[in-house]
């Protein structure tokens, strides 16, 4: 039973990997999510190889009261579903940094902080270079104040990148 279970699972991975497509060798472009309030990131992909691929995104605020910007890095997997259709999965972190100015009198709240991420998506690849997706990312952050102590976050972006 042990090893017809094994077998199982060896058919199973190298049923998914060798479904694996092409990937872009780079993709820059914008994700658009909830990002937990620090807006729009700046998005670089570049391929390690035909189906693995290192993720970087830049996303920054600014306003009267609130200043803010987080740097992600994700490895990700790419698996092809259909045609130019893919899915992807991913492990990474980053480094953060906030400051709230409370123009109300209350305590201004300043933190800098680590988060890990993992990172789950589907992609379209069109046949010109443009590349749309929509992923989910939970992340863990560890820091001091971490809006309010609420140090667990659901993100979920639409992204288009052009691809070279």
């Amino acid at each position: 039973m042990k090893k017809l279970f094994l077998l199982s699972v060896a058919v199973f991975v190298f049923a998914f990997t060798s479904n694996a497509q092409d990937i872009s060798e780079n993709a820059i472009g914008l994700r658009l999510g909830d990002s937990d309030g620090l807006g729009a990131e700046i998005s670089y992909q570049r391929a390690l190889g035909d189906n693995n691929r290192l993720e970087l995104d830049l996303g920054w605020r600014n306003g009267s009261n609130y200043d803010g910007f987080k740097l992600a890095g994700l490895y990700q997997w790419v698996w092809n579903l259909e045609g130019d259709f893919n899915w992807y999965a991913g492990a990474g972190g980053g480094i953060g940094s906030f400051s709230f100015n409370n123009s109300q009198g209350g305590k201004d709240v300043t933190d800098t902080f680590i988060f890990v991420a993992g990172d789950v998506g589907i992609e379209y690849s069109f046949d010109i270079p443009l590349l749309l997706s929509l992923d989910f990312r939970p992340e863990i952050g560890f820091g001091d104040d971490l809006y309010n102590n609420n140090d667990l976050d659901f993100d979920i972006a639409l992204s288009i990148r052009y691809q070279f």
